[in-house]
């Protein structure tokens, strides 16, 4: 081979390992955001559902319109916690407290005006990859905020 072909060659494979990394990089980015969407999603039904049952009568098994928020758990909501044994995120154990699905490990802190959901997904070592936050002083749409770390 001449000297021209093998410089075409090895400047045809730095291309081609080069749009790998970007492609494999892209791919990973796209994970995380697509991950983080999920969370915000969940997160945001579950408030949902709590603003419904703060709005239902209490005859009913809701919270008839109380004042705050203290003392709401997922059970009064209508989610099972603390039923995933082993843990659905491997190197994470969900406690007895928490909701937990594919996306993420979910806890609830109802104190006053402020019910806070944090949602937490994790990389199969247990470390974490997304967090959320959503935290609704209300029982409408605007009343709810949400944060991604």
């Amino acid at each position: 081979m001449g000297q021209q072909q093998l410089l075409l060659l090895v400047l045809g494979i730095v291309i081609v390992g080069l749009a790998v990394v970007v492609g494999i990089q892209a791919f990973s980015e796209n994970q995380k955001k697509a991950n983080a969407d999920a969370l915000v999603n969940d997160a945001i039904r579950i408030v949902s559902d709590a603003q419904a049952w703060k709005l239902k009568p209490s005859a009913f098994g809701g919270g008839a319109s109380a004042a705050n928020w203290t003392g709401l758990t997922f059970a009064q909501i209508g989610y099972k916690v603390g039923e995933n044994t082993p843990s659905l995120h491997p190197g994470t154990a969900a406690e007895a407290d928490q909701y937990e699905n594919l996306n993420a490990v979910y806890d609830l802190a109802a104190s006053g005006a402020n019910l806070t959901i944090t949602a937490t997904s994790f990389d199969g070592g247990g470390v974490a990859l997304n967090t959320v936050v959503v935290v609704a002083t209300g029982t409408t749409p605007g009343s709810i905020t949400t944060t991604i770390n």
